[in-house]
């Protein structure tokens, strides 16, 4: 008879032999959710809750997987694209019109990359004015704010001396 499993795919255990919580079992399956929840932007909070278990057990077992937070995301996008490659080469259609699109993409996002860490020109600082300069600037559109509005006054003859 075959092991039974959970909706998740967990082994089901029918009563427990043993006092406290059972010791967690790493497998390639786990860590492989582990990178691909990381490569997906998901906390080390939610990734925890997720697979059931403690933060501290989340470190203790998968620190490889966490200490490759940066390089997920990329790790993720180089298995898609290979994956694409791969079945395009066996003659898939599909998969070709598919790697066409992720390569397109992938292009576009260089692009970006490129545009966003390029230096912007070079603008000095910009001038610090001190407190008697912008005094002087706000009495001087104030002023120009009063004659504006006495002038509109005047034209529409509401004015009464």
């Amino acid at each position: 008879m075959g092991t039974i499993f959970d909706l998740f795919g967990n082994p089901w255990i029918d009563a427990p032999r043993k006092r406290g919580r059972p010791v967690h079992e790493v497998t390639v399956r786990t860590r492989n959710r582990v990178s691909m929840l990381l490569a997906l932007g998901w906390s080390t909070i939610r990734i925890a809750t997720a697979l059931g278990v403690t933060l501290p057990t989340l470190h203790k077992y998968y620190f490889y997987e966490l200490r490759q937070q940066a390089v997920a995301r990329d790790r993720l996008e180089m298995r898609r694209l290979e994956m694409a490659w791969e079945l395009a080469e066996g003659g898939n259609v599909g998969a070709l019109k598919e790697f066409g699109k992720l390569m397109e993409r992938n292009d576009r996002m260089e692009a970006e990359r490129f545009m966003a860490s390029s230096p912007a020109a070079d603008k000095g600082p910009a001038e610090r004015v001190g407190k008697k300069v912008v005094d002087k600037q706000l009495a001087a559109d104030a002023d120009a704010d009063l004659m504006a509005e006495l002038e509109l006054e005047a034209s529409t003859a509401n004015a009464v001396h």
